[in-house]
């Protein structure tokens, strides 16, 4: 088999908390709007209009905010007042100002990693967002290239395998989501590792019973990634 030389890490809820952050500031919405519906009918509502929204505005906390507004104005049949949208547009500013809570382990996976592969984000979402997290995070010197991504799926990541001169077989996508960072890579023939969040976004989530598992593998968390790696160890095997 082909060695592994770069290992590419997702972002949001891999490296750093993110998906707490969005159901923090939806709890507070629910709330907001609790005279006009109950909190289940706001959240169906809320997911409904999403999944309408990402190919339009597509990931991230601009078009989620975006997504907030719209529902609120459907659930209250746009009787919303304009203090009531100021307050969800500052629901909106806070989360894009909320400081970056690095995983438990990070920094010292990255660290051990960067000695001997390539290192790269390849994360999906708002670009200035995006771009300002990694800053704040100071883990971009650890990486050797940054890709955010409108989407992350098959086309995309052959693109940015082809980009950098980059085989399947050489490549190594580690993150949170089945959807987004192992199966697209799997189907390519390159290596996937499963760590899951405590929280998956609802349009992340994939069934996984009929799937072959053995095909990527699942860890607790990063730090039981850099001791699978030297061994080569069959579960990256084709």
């Amino acid at each position: 088999m082909e060695r592994i030389r770069v290992i590419a890490f997702d972002a949001d809820d891999t490296l750093w908390v993110n998906e707490p952050i969005f159901r923090g500031v939806e709890a507070e919405f629910l709330a907001l709007l609790e005279k006009y519906a109950d909190p289940a009918t706001i959240r169906e509502r809320l997911v409904a209009v999403e999944r309408e929204n990402i190919g339009v505005f597509g990931y991230g906390v601009k078009g989620f905010l975006l997504s907030l507004i719209e529902t609120a104005a459907q659930v209250s049949q746009d009787r919303l007042s304009g203090a009531d949208i100021q307050k969800v547009i500052a629901l909106g500013k806070e989360m894009l100002a909320s400081p970056v809570e690095l995983l438990e382990g990070v920094e010292a996976v990255l660290e051990n990693l960067c000695r001997d592969y390539s290192l790269m984000i390849i994360t999906k979402g708002d670009l200035l967002d995006q771009e300002s997290k990694i800053a704040r995070s100071n883990l971009a010197p650890y990486f050797d290239k940054i890709e955010i991504l409108s989407e992350k799926d098959e086309d995309a990541y052959g693109r940015v395998l082809s980009t950098h001169g980059v085989a399947p077989g050489e490549f190594m996508m580690v993150g949170n989501s089945l959807r987004s960072d192992v199966l697209p890579v799997v189907n390519l023939g390159g290596h996937a590792v499963h760590v899951p969040f405590a929280t998956t976004w609802e349009h992340e989530q994939v069934a996984v019973s009929a799937m072959d598992q053995s095909l990527w593998l699942t860890l607790a968390n990063l730090g039981e990634l850099p001791p699978c790696l030297p061994q080569q160890r069959p579960c990256f095997a084709r």
